[in-house]
């Protein structure tokens, strides 16, 4: 009949509904029918080289676009992806992850079937499920026509409102099952319900109550004011209110970072330190907290809660030194947007004299000139390729002392900082890159301003753990510039323990030579350059090229540091750490 359709197409006409304009995965038996309903649905099917490099891509895709697709088979492709879930999960990015399933009667009578335990049991086909309960927000079996719709609607709104990765069973024989189309003509809801007015405005006014009487105020922004919806508002809010403001180290990129009260990291080792004021301002809008030992420098960052107005996920909470704090169910992003609209900038206590915190724009115009013999550093490094990038770009580092070295980078208009402030799992980052790539581009195509480069900076021991996904940037000709560090090894891992133990080496690659291996081609159709620099005359000769800075094409320079070399940022967290921990 013309109005049913084939649930296949039901569900990835949904997903593409949601935003997504891709489908990552790893075609195996139990899925390949599924994925003839990819494309006509108007998504490019990604194929990466194995099930956790598609993960990483997904995930990062959805960072940049607000929801993906990543598609693996039962057992061994969906278990192949559980560390990627599992991140995406930690530090909230929104994935939908589908999984091909054997045939319902199969399942139900417990057949001994390839990819599962083969014990002869029902539950065999049920285990990898509930282990990916624990890492995802929602997770839904199709095993009935009449229902099915409802549950992927469910799962889809569920990723992107929330943020998190869900978890869809789709069994082989239920890709071709007719369902109504009807249900598409009414579009999904991906919108936060609107908080109750009442109840937004009382807390509105007791916040403003505690803005207006505040001698020392302070912004500190965490990556929830992203990953909850609300960083429009919150720029809105630090411009209208004008108090100094920082990050964590997982919200860095969040801020406009070209506003005079933008003053960088809050952290308690490195250059520029201002803990003790913090610790005497009388009030810290703490807008998103994602509270680890890293986000946190162990544990020391995070502002008392007698002081402190806190905009969680589902809640916002004030603080008093005289009495219980007052928490409202609210969701921020309306609260805090409230607050602005009923802002009396008149009644805002002035600083008589602006405080000397850190100016980062003036820090990276006065450091020192540099030689072209001069060695690349990690301590000048970092604060000095910020010169290197441009409105729209997406700047992306791997964990370690990229992601530490990054803390100084000092960062233009309209630019997304992606770093892993929770699982940390070294080499998600090229994965992620590809799928971050593809959503800039993706975005372009749908429309939108977004004019930009996708730069990653990755260490040699990282690239080696997802080398592959170079072959999937360079087969969907995708734009991208690669620093690739090479210090000989894991410099982090050295500096925490085995300094020079072989368990902290990696082998010797050629790593210029890595695109030609990965099938980069030779006629013209997509252009790659490589280089190597030993020195800053070297670097500074290729990132000032043209094809290099505006080039299209795969563009990677491998960065050559000493193997001990490592940001004093993260020499001293790292002590902290071994202080903590004995």
């Amino acid at each position: 009949m013309a109005n049913e359709i084939d649930l296949g197409e039901y569900l990835f006409k949904r997903l593409r509904e949601a935003g997504a304009r891709a489908v990552h995965g790893v075609p195996g038996d139990y899925n390949l029918t599924a994925l003839d309903y990819v494309e006509p649905a108007g998504l490019a099917w990604i194929g990466n080289c194995n099930e956790l490099n598609a993960g990483y891509a997904a995930d990062g895709y959805g960072r940049i676009k607000g929801v993906d697709v990543i598609v693996t088979t039962f057992g061994v492709g969906e278990l192949s992806a559980l560390n990627a879930i599992a991140g995406a999960y930690a530090e909230r990015s929104p994935v939908v992850h589908i999984v091909g399933t054997p045939a319902r009667g199969l399942q139900q009578r417990g057949a001994r079937l390839h990819h599962s335990l083969c014990r002869g049991s029902p539950d065999d086909f049920s285990m990898f499920a509930d282990m990916c309960s624990k890492i995802t927000l929602l997770q839904e079996n199709l095993m009935d026509a009449e229902t099915a719709q409802e549950q992927i609607d469910r799962a889809v709104v569920a990723c992107v409102r929330h943020q998190r990765p869900v978890y869809i069973q789709l069994p082989a024989d239920m890709v071709d099952v007719k369902v109504s189309s009807a249900p598409l003509g009414v579009p999904l809801d991906l919108t936060m319900p609107a908080n109750d007015a009442q109840t937004e405005h009382a807390a509105a006014e007791a916040i403003l109550e505690r803005i207006y009487h505040a001698k020392q105020p302070f912004i500190l922004v965490d990556a929830g004011a992203s990953r909850f919806g609300m960083a429009a508002e919150t720029n809105k809010l630090i411009k209208a209110t004008a108090f100094p403001t920082a990050t964590t180290p997982f919200g860095k990129g969040i801020v406009d970072e070209t506003v005079h009260n933008f003053h960088g990291v809050y952290g308690t080792v490195g250059d520029n330190l201002y803990v003790g004021w913090v610790k005497e301002c009388d009030l810290v809008l703490y807008i998103g907290p994602f509270e680890n030992n890293v986000n946190t420098y162990y544990f020391k960052t995070i502002p008392e809660a007698c002081k402190t107005v806190r905009f969680d996920e589902e809640s916002s909470q004030v603080g008093y030194a005289d009495g219980e704090p007052k928490r409202w169910s609210l969701h921020p992003k309306g609260l805090i947007q409230r607050i602005i609209d009923q802002l009396d900038k008149r009644r805002l206590n002035q600083y008589a004299e602006y405080p000397p915190l850190p100016d980062l724009r003036l820090d990276l115009k006065n450091l020192p000139q540099v030689q072209k013999t001069d060695a690349l550093l990690q301590d000048t490094f970092w604060k000095r390729i910020s010169e290197f990038f441009e409105p729209g770009d997406i700047i992306m580092t791997e964990t370690g002392t990229p992601s530490t070295g990054g803390r100084d980078f000092v960062l233009p208009q309209h630019t997304t900082l992606i770093n892993s402030g929770v699982w940390l799992s070294i080499g998600y980052m090229l994965g992620a890159s590809q799928g971050a790539a593809l959503a800039q581009r993706d975005l372009a195509v749908d429309g939108g301003s977004r004019n930009g480069r996708t730069i990653l900076f990755e260490g040699d021991g990282s690239f080696q753990m997802t080398a592959q996904e170079l072959s999937t940037i360079i087969y969907q000709r995708l734009d991208m510039i690669i620093f690739l560090i090479n210090n000989d090894g894991y410099t982090i891992e050295r500096l925490v323990h085995g300094k020079d133990e072989v368990y902290n080496d990696v082998a010797p690659w050629r790593y210029l030579e890595a695109p030609s291996c990965f099938g980069a081609p030779t006629d013209g159709s997509y252009n790659t350059m490589t280089a190597r620099a030993t020195n800053w005359g070297e670097l500074l000769d290729i990132i000032s090229r043209d094809e290099f800075k505006y080039g299209s094409g795969l563009r990677m320079v491998e960065v050559i540091m000493d193997r001990m070399d490592a940001p004093v940022i993260l020499k001293r967290l790292l002590e902290s750490y071994s202080a903590s921990a004995s």
